[in-house]
């Protein structure tokens, strides 16, 4: 029993330490990359639920909806995703799960999250022992250190929300994985060092220093979370930078260029903003119109 507890924090010390190495070898080149399972047959469902949920993949062509599509396959089959307790995963939230993952890390095709193993999707927010119900249980998502590493927890119905309501700048799932992109160079501080070059690490320091006090002083639009610390921030600006591109770059330009050249994208650019037609059904599934639903809420 003792031999058995032992091997098994031996193992988790040697992930949480050669995880990133190995990432970051992969996205160098230096080790081969996992390759999806091309004898698993995508469903034509998924794709229309995919444009009908996420804006990301709405805007892409014929032929990057592929590449987006193969690597859902690619995250699904390195990546569990499961249910805690009275919970329910289907096909909509594996979904939405692989597509939180792949927005971040669009632009490098190489990206595979070792430093992640398994999502949890729970009913409602959580506190930190992954209870709900609780007065205390405010968490609608968390990345696991320590003997939670290489996990990941979820509010099903906060990521639902993140997509359906795309115009808000918060986006969970995309959020936490920025987290573990963040966190691909062993420290989640904010600064992530797989994506950019050395040289501008102090440069996007103190930006982030200059726009977390411009929150504090009331004098921005970014989310008050954003002024919790740097890695919050890169997380918060992020969602920003996904959700509403063009109003980050015309309220926050240096902001936007920053995430611009970090992530390599520039979605303002590249975005399409659809909406559904007021009478027409809300995406959310909950068979109202779209404008007695969601729509209010935008």
């Amino acid at each position: 029993m003792l031999a058995a507890r032992i091997s098994h924090n031996l193992m988790d010390l040697f992930r949480a330490v050669f995880s990133p190495i190995i990432g970051f070898c992969r996205y160098l080149g230096l080790l081969p990359q996992p390759t999806p399972d091309h004898s698993a047959l995508w469903q034509k469902p998924w794709s229309d639920y995919l444009s009908q949920t996420v804006a990301f993949y709405r805007a892409l062509s014929d032929t990057d909806r592929c590449t987006f599509e193969q690597r859902v396959l690619l995250f699904w089959q390195t990546t569990q995703i499961e249910g805690g307790v009275a919970t329910v995963v289907d096909d909509h939230d594996k979904l939405l799960v692989a597509a939180s993952a792949i927005i971040p890390v669009w632009q490098f095709p190489g990206w595979h999250y070792v430093n992640l193993k398994r999502v949890i999707l729970l009913p409602a927010s959580f506190n930190d022992n992954f209870e709900c119900g609780q007065s205390d249980s405010a968490i609608t998502g968390m990345v696991g250190t320590g003997p939670m590493f290489g996990k990941m927890a979820l509010s099903k119905p906060a990521l639902h929300q993140g997509f359906i309501i795309d115009r808000d700048k918060q986006n969970v799932g995309i959020h936490e994985f920025v987290h573990l992109v963040d966190g691909a160079d062993g420290k989640i501080d904010g600064i992530p060092e797989c994506l950019m070059e050395h040289s501008y690490a102090l440069p996007w320091v103190a930006l982030i220093q200059h726009k977390i006090k411009q929150i504090h002083r009331k004098r921005s639009n970014i989310r008050d979370y954003g002024a919790t610390n740097e890695a919050e921030f890169f997380s918060v600006a992020s969602e920003y930078f996904f959700e509403r591109p063009a109003m980050l770059k015309r309220k926050h330009p240096k902001l936007y260029q920053a995430l611009n050249t970090i992530y390599r994208q520039d979605t303002a650019a590249i975005k399409v903003e659809v909406r559904p037609r007021a009478k027409a059904p809300c995406p959310c599934g909950s068979g109202k119109r779209y404008k007695r639903c969601c729509m209010p809420q935008r």
